[in-house]
């Protein structure tokens, strides 16, 4: 079983689907005992689509503000012990932060609904697909019998 993290970090490309995403499932499961946010290597607005599909499962992430890596560790530090990358360019990133610390670094590779062609329910489709893999791989890794944070 992998060690229980305090301080979680998601990483992604752009920080406005993917990371926000786990990041809010994440509170959402455990929501005291473990810190968790989100960032990008890049920025970019927000993706409605994303709060939608979080909408139907009654989660709100309106009110995320895109951040970059960089602008974290200006902000807070990059005081994690457990970063989960999302995307190769995160974690290439991630990899290159954390070369000299004992931070643990996971790959879940996630694909970017962004893009996707088709009417907007194909369109939510793939990012209800991210969204549902997202949750379940949370779930078996942050769940009751993974987490002993008291």
């Amino acid at each position: 079983m992998a060690r229980s993290p305090q301080a979680v970090l998601f990483m992604c490309g752009q920080n406005s689907v993917r990371s926000p995403t786990a990041a809010c499932i994440l509170r959402h499961l455990v929501p005291r005992g473990l810190y968790v946010q989100s960032a990008g290597v890049s920025k970019a607005d927000l993706d409605p689509f994303a709060v939608a599909v979080m909408k139907e499962i009654g989660l709100d992430m309106s009110g995320h503000k895109p951040w970059t890596v960089e602008d974290l560790e200006d902000w807070e530090g990059l005081n994690f012990d457990l970063i989960v990358t999302l995307s190769p360019e995160a974690h290439h990133r991630a990899l290159q932060l954390t070369a000299t610390s004992a931070t643990e670094v996971e790959y879940w590779p996630t694909p970017d609904p962004v893009g996707v062609e088709g009417r907007r329910e194909l369109q939510l489709d793939a990012y209800r697909n991210v969204r549902d893999t997202l949750q379940k791989r949370i779930r078996e890794r942050f769940g009751p019998a993974a987490i002993k944070n008291e």
